[in-house]
């Protein structure tokens, strides 16, 4: 008889519309790959070394204010730039070029440069929440800015070029490739069934229980039935909010407490400061309604059975198809199941 924890099959994700690969009787094999390295060491308060602690100065040449709180500027080294000529300069149709204009920003989530978002309160996270709403409103509010993205990358793995805590906010004058996906595929539930893909998804999800890691009156943090990355997780609005802006003051203290639960339960499965890339993903910010935009976030975390094991993007995922070792459930489980301590206070 087929079951999912033993047998491989295909998981369909239908905000992107596309399958992933689940191989669970992997997991069983020996391993004898890359080795990541060992944990962090521990960090100082303040880094007078550090170009994003509060006084110091940045690779660019700029001073960082004593700030005590978060702290915002535009990135010294930005991926986009809002003066590019919008061209689209071709000879050919198979070679299109467009410009693309846009802002980049770093956001500092605290003055402290030995914390992590799992190490800070629940009210400093708040106010990194409320400042990722500032932001969208800023940035969205420009005439060319058609989208605002939100990130996190955490950990030398995933590519942070500095341990203090902070993320970035790249916004653009056209829709990134996966909000294009999931545009199509929210517009098109909504239209079909008057309420958001996210919404029904979520309904379905809290009925059955065994994807689900942690959830409070306004925020639901599960693993995706469609996870690829090992611990992969989704954050969901219980209400169906396009934007951050758009959160009330419960919803914010809510999704502070929300991000608080799955960083801490993060690093308590490796006890390690546990890498990822997280992300919001939010309606468009061209003025028009969206109202089948149902606010939510990802995590993808690369660790897969211990701080020394990783997850590549390799081979048959880079020609074929996305997959994974260990079933969204058992991931669940395991993280269902940490302590909403950290375990350096624990």
């Amino acid at each position: 008889m087929f079951t999912l924890s033993e047998h491989p099959h295909r998981r369909f994700n239908p905000l992107t519309n596309e399958w992933i690969l689940v191989s669970p009787h992997r997991a069983k094999r020996p391993w004898q790959g890359e080795v990541a390295g060992t944990p962090p060491e521990t960090r100082p308060a303040y880094d007078p070394t550090c170009y994003l602690c509060p006084g110091n100065a940045r690779a660019g040449g700029n001073v960082n204010p004593p700030y005590t709180g978060t702290f915002v500027f535009d990135n010294d080294f930005p991926a986009l730039l809002p003066d590019t000529p919008t061209d689209e300069p071709t000879d050919h149709p198979l070679f299109r070029v467009q410009g693309e204009r846009g802002i980049c920003r770093v956001i500092c989530f605290s003055p402290r440069h030995d914390l992590t978002l799992a190490q800070m309160e629940t009210p400093d996270i708040r106010r990194v929440v409320d400042t990722w709403a500032e932001q969208t409103l800023d940035l969205g509010g420009r005439d060319f800015i058609r989208y605002v993205q939100i990130f996190e990358n955490r950990g030398e793995m995933m590519g942070a070029s500095n341990p203090h805590p902070h993320g970035q906010i790249w916004s653009t004058m056209r829709l990134p490739r996966e909000i294009d996906k999931e545009l199509t595929a929210q517009h098109d539930y909504f239209n079909a069934h008057g309420v958001t893909l996210l919404g029904d998804y979520l309904a379905e999800e809290r009925r059955r229980a065994e994807r689900l890691v942690y959830a409070n009156e306004h925020w639901t943090v599960l693993v995706p039935f469609w996870a690829v990355w090992p611990f992969e997780t989704l954050l969901i609005s219980n209400r169906a909010v396009p934007s951050l802006p758009a959160l009330d003051d419960a919803e914010r203290d809510a999704l502070a407490d929300a991000l608080h639960q799955i960083t801490v339960r993060y690093d308590n499965v490796f006890r390690t400061s546990f890498p990822y890339s997280m992300g919001f993903h939010q309606a468009p910010t061209d003025g028009a309604q969206h109202p089948y935009w149902h606010l939510h976030a990802h995590f993808y975390p690369p660790l897969l059975r211990s701080a020394t094991v990783k997850k590549h993007m390799v081979g048959y995922e880079m020609l074929g198809t996305p997959q994974r070792d260990i079933t969204a459930e058992q991931a669940a489980d395991r993280l269902r199941q940490q302590s909403a301590v950290h375990y350096t206070r624990a």
